[in-house]
């Protein structure tokens, strides 16, 4: 065999780190990443991740073993999943917001053997590791110091040091012929929210997530001179794919924390000169806001792109203001997939109410919920296939069995995704509602989609619209709809619910316009509907 072909760099890239290895060695001294206005370079992170990788193996992580991430978007964060990789460990980043009994119910459900976080998170996960010990967990690694006059407090069988220090004391990992893993193994567990209220988590492997990177980078038209800005937490899979796209391309990553101070992150747009912008709605909401007040504009941003949520069609002309030289993406995705569709951007302005089409690489279609196909223009249930698609549920066998189905061939599942759409003829999806989203009321179905659709495009001053369905012993359910507003807009519940009769057929027509000052949001800015049913539990009682 010659030495060429025993060098992992020759190959195409099969496992999750190999693409950071693969730009590190063509170009070390290039801009890795700008984390709050700090450079760090492709050597840089080269050399901390297998300091880290190392450093993980001598405190006992075999191939395999999970490896919580409990951290800010920082540079402890990505040497951190980079490190857990080279190791041959699994990985998943914890949202910083997260409370002590989440992170409490986290580290056991992954039996992770290690915790890396941050200092000035001690003060939950301290509590949360001495009041309720996880048989697996054996070592914290925490990043920054703590606060003046406090250490960590012994914990029994746990070893505590700082992050630094474990880097500096430990020498880089050399690098087999082999990483201690093959692609069909685990990379990453991306926990999402449940039905019982208990977050399940996605089981990812190398080849999958390896395969919807490139797909990403194949359809959104990446490159290695693109300089990707992210305020989406690494916690959250849209976040945490910038990371692994733009460390597999050589590209530049741009990181902020979050959207919560839009001002600085429009200054970093410009000192960077970002090009691409991901987002998601309640993010565009407030750029849109801002721009009306004063003129908004980013000429360097080539492509934005947008998930989590639909994109309403009434965004687009403002945001081709704000961004005058970007291609616009409106996606679609779960968890379990992490990408189902995209539209094509020159097709937006076409088809402003569409979600597109597979992602390369993968196949989408719709079944009757009697598994017969369904024709074009008429509604059905998504099904995926494609690389893309999860090993299961970690530990839930039943929730897997209903989300993973048989597939075409011999021994294949697909993903069933229990969500609503229809298809065009040009094989273009149209988001119909997610399956325990759709209102059923007066004995018709009803789109939460399509009632938000009107009230954005026909009501003056909406800037954010939520539909959800509530538990109404006559009706079945009632319709409740849930606004925020732009400033100096005057509206009211009656004004609303005639110009909603004038356009939607009487059952799908509001019982109750709520009026909000802000939208309540989940850690990963999305807006938070069981919060919203709350309220609207609390305004009945």
């Amino acid at each position: 065999m010659s030495k060429n072909s025993r060098d992992p760099f020759s190959r195409p890239q099969r496992l999750l780190g190999e693409g950071m290895l693969a730009s590190a060695r063509r170009h070390p001294e290039k801009t890795a990443l700008v984390i709050e206005g700090e450079p760090y370079t492709y050597a840089q992170l080269h050399d901390a991740s297998l300091r880290l990788a190392a450093a993980l193996k001598k405190r006992g992580l075999q191939p395999g073993d999970r490896v919580a991430i409990y951290m800010d978007n920082t540079w402890p964060a990505v040497v951190s999943i980079y490190g857990t990789l080279l190791a041959g460990g699994v990985f998943f980043v914890i949202n910083p917001q997260t409370k002590k009994k989440k992170l409490q119910f986290l580290l056991q459900d992954s039996e992770a053997k290690l915790l890396l976080t941050d200092s000035h998170l001690a003060k939950v996960f301290l509590p949360a590791v001495q009041e309720q010990k996880t048989a697996s967990l054996r070592s914290i690694i925490f990043s920054g110091s703590l606060p003046p006059g406090e250490s960590a407090p012994p914990i029994p069988d746990i070893t505590i040091e700082n992050f630094a220090a474990v880097l500096a004391d430990s020498a880089p990992l050399p690098l087999p012929e082999t990483l201690p893993v093959i692609p069909l193994d685990l990379a990453a567990f991306i926990y999402t929210s449940g039905s019982t209220g208990e977050p399940k988590a996605v089981m990812q492997t190398h080849q999958s997530m390896v395969f919807a990177a490139w797909s990403l980078i194949e359809y959104i038209r990446l490159s290695a001179h693109d300089r990707i800005m992210v305020v989406l937490p690494f916690a959250f899979d849209y976040g945490l794919y910038q990371l692994l796209m733009t460390m597999k391309l050589g590209a530049t990553l741009v990181v902020e924390r979050s959207f919560t101070f839009p001002a600085l992150i429009y200054k970093r747009i410009r000192e960077e000169e970002a090009t691409v912008f991901p987002g998601v709605p309640t993010m565009f909401a407030m750029m849109i806001t801002s721009h009306r007040k004063k003129s908004l504009c980013f000429p360097t941003i080539t492509r934005v792109t947008n998930t989590a949520a639909t994109l309403p069609a009434q965004f687009i002309p403002e945001l081709q203001e704000i961004f005058p030289q970007a291609l616009i993406f409106k996606m679609y995705g779960l968890t379990e997939c992490k990408r189902v569709s995209y539209l094509e951007p020159e097709l937006v302005e076409q088809k402003p109410q569409s979600i597109g089409k597979a992602i390369p690489g993968t196949e989408i279609f719709l079944l009757s919920p009697e598994k017969e196909e369904v024709p074009a223009g008429k509604p059905g249930i998504l099904h995926v296939r494609g690389p893309h698609v999860m090993a299961g549920y970690w530990k839930r066998p039943e929730l897997s069995a209903k989300m993973l189905k048989p597939g075409k061939n011999p021994g294949e599942r697909i993903l069933c995704t229990h969500d609503w759409c229809r298809m065009d003829v040009d094989g273009d999806l149209y988001f119909i509602g997610r399956n325990d989203d759709i209102i059923k009321t007066r004995g018709e179905k009803v789109s939460p989609v399509e009632v938000e659709n009107v009230l954005h495009s026909i009501v003056p001053g909406v800037r954010e619209a939520v539909v959800i369905g509530k538990d109404d012993p006559l009706l079945g359910q009632g319709i409740w709809a849930f606004l925020t507003l732009e400033e100096n807009t005057a509206a009211n519940e009656k004004q609303l619910k005639k110009i909603c009769l004038a356009h939607l057929e009487n059952f799908m027509v509001p019982q109750r316009i709520i009026f909000l000052e802000q939208m309540p949001k989940t850690a990963n800015g999305k807006i938070d509907k069981k919060a919203l049913s709350a309220l609207a539990e609390n305004e009945e009682s």
